[in-house]
C-alpha cells in the first residue's frame, strides 16, 4: 500500500512567506506566468476581526499564509491555520462549542470507497469533524459516477479518492488527507487502520467489506455505514464490543478469503443477507434481479447518497465525543416520510378569554364579608399563585398563608408574606367602603401556617380607605412597554406618602442612568433565572396558555404583552433543554433582553422597603406595596412588579439555595442593584418588590383568580 501524503498532487502545499525556504518557492511561482495569485486574505481578515471578543489575540496576530493547488495552477494568500479553522467553522458555533470543536479536531476518519464515500468525506471535512482524514479506493472516475459523485467533467480519468482529497484542499488546505489509491486489501488494510479512530466503510465488495471488519475489530474501530436505498444507517461499536460479531451477525461467521473466492451467483445469498432485502424499496429490490442484464451495477441515487452523509456525520461527532450511540441499523427513508407530509397544526391563538372570573363585587352590597373576601382574592401575588386560604369569620376575614404554593425564589415564604400583606389591605378597603372599620393582626406561627392575618371589623368610618375600593378593584398588572416620559409633577411625592401611611419607604429612581443600570442589573438576573434548571421549570409552570386545565392561577400569556410573535418567542423560551444548552455554554445574554426592555422605556422605578425581616415585616410591606400600586394606577401609571431571583435572600447562603451555580453573581447584582437605588445603608431593612412604573397604553387582559366559598352570612 502507498499513502500519498499532503506534499502531493491531491493536497494543497502551505507556504508561509517569513520561512526562507517557502519565500524562494513563491517567489517561483510569482514569476511563473501560469500560475494565478488570488489574494482574500484581507476579508477573511476582517471577518474574523467581526467575531468580536472570542477570538484570542495571538489568534487575530497570526501570520497569513499562502496555499498553493497545484491542479489549479493557482496560489491562494489566507489567513494562518487556527484562525482559519476559528473563522471557517464559526457558524458551526454552539451547535458544536469550541471544546467541543477542539476535540473533534484530534480525529483520525478513514473512508474506504469514495464514490458514495465522496460525499460523505467532503461533510466530515466542511464540519470539521476530524484533524486527519485517510481516504481509499481504488477506481477512477468515469461519467456514470457523475450521477452521485459531486465532481466534474474535468475530473474524469482522476483517481476518486485524488477527486475527492482535491476537493477537500480547497474546502480546508490546513487539513492533512492522506489517500490511498491503490485501495486496500486484506494484506494492507491493518497498515490503512492503524491510528484511526472511526472507520467509514463505503465500497461494493462483500469479501473486502467483511475483511475490514474484522481487521476493525481487532483494532477495536467503530465502522460505520451508509447504504442509499431508503437510508440505511449501519454503526458497529466495535471500540466498544471487541467481541460483537461482524454486521451484527446477518451473515454468520462468514471468512472474508471464502467469500472472495466464490463466483458472484454464490455471493448474493450473503449480498441478500446483509443488506436485508426484505426492507429494501420495490425499484431497489426488483433492480437485484437486472443487475449484469438490464444494469451493470448497483443503481444509487445523487440524493440518497447525499442523505447518508448526514448521518454518518453525526454518528461520527457522536463518538467522537463520547456520546451515546450504540451498534445497530436504523433506515431514514425520506420517501416514506413524504409519504405521511401534512398539514402543521395551527398553534392556538393566543386570546383571552372569560379573563377576570373573579367574583363582583359592589361598594352597594349588603354582604360585606363576601365584599372583603372578594377583594381580597384580588390581591396581587408572584406568579399570581395566590398563596393563601382565605376565610369568611362572622365578624371578618382570615387569610392563612397556605405552605404549599410557594417557589423557590420564595425564600423563607417572605414574597408569600407580601402577597398575605396586600390582600389583607384589600379587605380593609373593602370593609371601608362598606362603611366599618377593620383592624389587623399578623400572627407568626411555626407550623401548620407560617403567618396568618385575621381582619377584624369594629365600629367606625375610615375615610382614609373608602375612596380607594373602585380604584383596588381595578388594580392590575400592565407589562406594556412605556414611552419612557418623565412622571408627572408630584406624583412621586404622592406615591411616597403613600408608602410611608402603610409604615413602608419607598425609593424611587427616576434617573435614565440609574434605570439603565437597573435594567442591566435585572437582565442578567432574569438570565440566571432562565439557565438554572429549577427556577425556569417553576417560571414556566406558572405560565398559562388558552384551554390549559388551570386557568385561575398563574399568568395569563397574553398579560406578558410580547407583541404579535411573542408567542413563537416564547415557545423557544419555555423549553427546558433549550435552556440546559445555554446553561453549558454560559450563553443565553439575550434572556433579559425583555426585561431590560420593559425598564428603559418606564417613567420610575419604585422600590419599596420595610424596617425588619420577619415575616409579620413582609406582611405589612405587602400592605404598602398594594396601596402604592393602586394609587399609581389612578394617578394614570402603568404598573408591573419585579422580583428579581435575588430579591428574598438575605445571606449569601439563601442565594445558594436559590441558584448553586449562580449564587456569587446573584450577590454581585444584588450588591449593585442596593447601591444604585439607595437601599444599601440600612441592614435592618427589607426590599419588599420592585415596581415599574410607565406611562403605556391598557392593558390586554388580567389574569384570573381562584374562585372562594364564602360560607358566613351577612353581618347586620
Amino acid at each position: 500500500m502507498t499513502a500519498i501524503d499532503a506534499a502531493s498532487d491531491s493536497a494543497a502545499q502551505i507556504l508561509d512567506a517569513a520561512v526562507g525556504q517557502d519565500a524562494r518557492r513563491l517567489a517561483e511561482l510569482q514569476t511563473d506566468p501560469r500560475i494565478e495569485f488570488v489574494d482574500s486574505w484581507a476579508a477573511q481578515s476582517a471577518a474574523l476581526n467581526r467575531l468580536g471578543p472570542n477570538v484570542d489575540a495571538e489568534v487575530l496576530e497570526e501570520s497569513p499564509r499562502f496555499a498553493y493547488y497545484p491542479w489549479r495552477r493557482a496560489v491562494v494568500k489566507i489567513i494562518g491555520p487556527r484562525s482559519f479553522r476559528r473563522l471557517r467553522l464559526d457558524r458551526n458555533r454552539n451547535l458544536i462549542t469550541a471544546d467541543e470543536q477542539d476535540r473533534l479536531g484530534r480525529l483520525h476518519v478513514g473512508v474506504i470507497g469514495l464514490s458514495a464515500g465522496h460525499v460523505i468525506a467532503h461533510t466530515l471535512a466542511l464540519q470539521g469533524l476530524c484533524g486527519e482524514m485517510r481516504l481509499a479506493d481504488y477506481d477512477e472516475l468515469d461519467l456514470s459516477n457523475l450521477n452521485r459523485v459531486p465532481a466534474g467533467v474535468f475530473d474524469l480519468g482522476l483517481n476518486k479518492a485524488t477527486a475527492a482529497a482535491r476537493r477537500i484542499a480547497e474546502v480546508d488546505p490546513y487539513l492533512t488527507v492522506r489517500t490511498f489509491r491503490s485501495g486496500v486489501t486484506a494484506d494492507d488494510i491493518d497498515e490503512f487502520l492503524e491510528g484511526l479512530d472511526v472507520v467509514v466503510e463505503e465500497c461494493d465488495s462483500i469479501d473486502l467489506k467483511v475483511g475490514i471488519r474484522r481487521s476493525a475489530r481487532t483494532h477495536r474501530l467503530p465502522v460505520l455505514m451508509a447504504t442509499s436505498d431508503r437510508g440505511l444507517i449501519d454503526v458497529e461499536r466495535f471500540d466498544l464490543e471487541p467481541d460483537r460479531p461482524i454486521f451484527h451477525g446477518l451473515l454468520g461467521d462468514v471468512d472474508p478469503e471464502t467469500l472472495a473466492d466464490l463466483s458472484a451467483s454464490d455471493k448474493v445469498p450473503y449480498v441478500l443477507r446483509l443488506i436485508e432485502v426484505g426492507g429494501l424499496s420495490s425499484r431497489a429490490a426488483a433492480s437485484l434481479l437486472e443487475v449484469g442484464h438490464a444494469v451493470v451495477t448497483w443503481p444509487q441515487l445523487a440524493g440518497d447518497v447525499t442523505l447518508g452523509a448526514g448521518p454518518v456525520a453525526e454518528a461520527v461527532r457522536r463518538i467522537g465525543l463520547g456520546e451515546d450511540l450504540s451498534s445497530g441499523r436504523i433506515r431514514l427513508d425520506v420517501g416514506a416520510a413524504l409519504d405521511r407530509i401534512a398539514t402543521p397544526s395551527q398553534a392556538p391563538a393566543l386570546v383571552g378569554v372569560d379573563t377576570d372570573r373573579t367574583p363582583a363585587a359592589s361598594a352597594e352590597s349588603d354582604d360585606l364579608i363576601a365584599s372583603m373576601v372578594n377583594a381580597a382574592v384580588r390581591a396581587p401575588s408572584g406568579g399570581n399563585v395566590q398563596p393563601w386560604t382565605i376565610d369568611a369569620l362572622p365578624d371578618g376575614v382570615a387569610i392563612a398563608l397556605d405552605p404549599d404554593r410557594t417557589s423557590t425564589i420564595d425564600v423563607g415564604r417572605r414574597g408569600s408574606a407580601v402577597a398575605l400583606g396586600a390582600a389583607a389591605y384589600n379587605a380593609r378597603v373593602a370593609a371601608a367602603a362598606h362603611g366599618a372599620v377593620s383592624q389587623v393582626d399578623f400572627v407568626e406561627a411555626a407550623s401548620p401556617c407560617p403567618l396568618t392575618a385575621r381582619i377584624r371589623l369594629t365600629e367606625g368610618i375610615d375615610d382614609n380607605l373608602a375612596p380607594s375600593y373602585d380604584a383596588m378593584l381595578r388594580r392590575e398588572t400592565n407589562r406594556n412597554r412605556g414611552n419612557g416620559a418623565a412622571l408627572p409633577p408630584d406624583v412621586g411625592d404622592r406615591l411616597i406618602e403613600t408608602a410611608q401611611r402603610e409604615g413602608a419607604r419607598l425609593q424611587l429612581i427616576t434617573s435614565r442612568a440609574d434605570i439603565d443600570e437597573i435594567a442591566g442589573i435585572f437582565a442578567a438576573a432574569d438570565r440566571i433565572r432562565y439557565l438554572t434548571a429549577r427556577l425556569h421549570e417553576e417560571m414556566i409552570s406558572e405560565l398559562r396558555w388558552p384551554g390549559d386545565e388551570d386557568p385561575d392561577t398563574g399568568i395569563d400569556v397574553l398579560s406578558l404583552e410580547l407583541g404579535p410573535t411573542g408567542d413563537v418567542a416564547l415557545e423557544i423560551l419555555r423549553r427546558a433543554d433549550v435552556m440546559a444548552e445555554l446553561a453549558v455554554w454560559d450563553g443565553g445574554t439575550v434572556l433579559g433582553d425583555d426585561t431590560a426592555a420593559g425598564l428603559t422605556a418606564s417613567s420610575a422605578v419604585a422600590v419599596l422597603c420595610v424596617p425588619g425581616h420577619d415575616l409579620v415585616d413582609y406582611a405589612r410591606g405587602g400592605s404598602a406595596v398594594e396601596a402604592t400600586w393602586i394609587a399609581a394606577q389612578e394617578l394614570g401609571l402603568a404598573v408591573a412588579p419585579i422580583s428579581p431571583p435575588f430579591l428574598y435572600a438575605l445571606n449569601d447562603e439563601e442565594l445558594v439555595d436559590v441558584s448553586p451555580k449562580h449564587a456569587e453573581e446573584l450577590a454581585e447584582l444584588r450588591s449593585r442593584f442596593c447601591t444604585v437605588t439607595g437601599t444599601a445603608g440600612n441592614a435592618q431593612e427589607a426590599l419588599v418588590l420592585v415596581l415599574r412604573l410607565s406611562i403605556a397604553s391598557p392593558s390586554t387582559v388580567r389574569s384570573r383568580r381562584r374562585r372562594v366559598n364564602i360560607c358566613s352570612s351577612p353581618l347586620p
